[in-house]
């Protein structure tokens, strides 16, 4: 049997890199969301984050984002199973319950385009958050 890859490997044994490296770049978790005061229930929308290219499906300033976006949550190991509103496709939540990556992710397929390709990214169907307005008229009604 040879070596298992990094993104098989149980996420409390990643290392930094191998754990940012699980990102697909789908761009989902970078959409605002809204969530109703009385239930609780967390609704996603089309708008994108000021910080993220809507074409890549990347943050335009990472590493630096919370200087800009103070409220951009930090994905880790301690929070990730918390965090209901992440994608069902999101592979920190697939690895964090000992799922497999979709064939159409970067690191099993080889190619960082396929995401988008198989319709899995948020390019192509989103607004920016300047463009926006109010944010009640951009909810969306998919599985994210």
């Amino acid at each position: 049997m040879g070596e298992v890859k990094f993104w098989e490997k149980p996420i409390r044994e990643l290392s930094r890199n191998e754990w940012e490296a699980l990102c697909d770049g789908c761009g989902k978790c970078c959409l605002h969301k809204l969530e109703d005061e009385d239930t609780g229930e967390i609704m996603a929308t089309n708008v994108a984050c000021r910080l993220l290219d809507r074409h890549s499906c990347l943050c335009s300033s990472y590493r630096t984002r919370r200087a800009y976006v103070p409220d951009c949550i930090r994905l880790s190991r301690d929070n990730v199973e918390r965090l209901t509103w992440l994608p069902s496709t999101c592979a920190y939540r697939l690895r964090a319950a000992d799922e497999p990556l979709p064939e159409w992710h970067y690191l099993v397929c080889g190619d960082r385009e396929v995401v988008h390709r198989a319709g899995m990214s948020v390019r192509g169907w989103t607004v920016g958050e300047n463009e926006a307005g109010d944010l009640e008229h951009h909810l969306i009604d998919r599985d994210l």
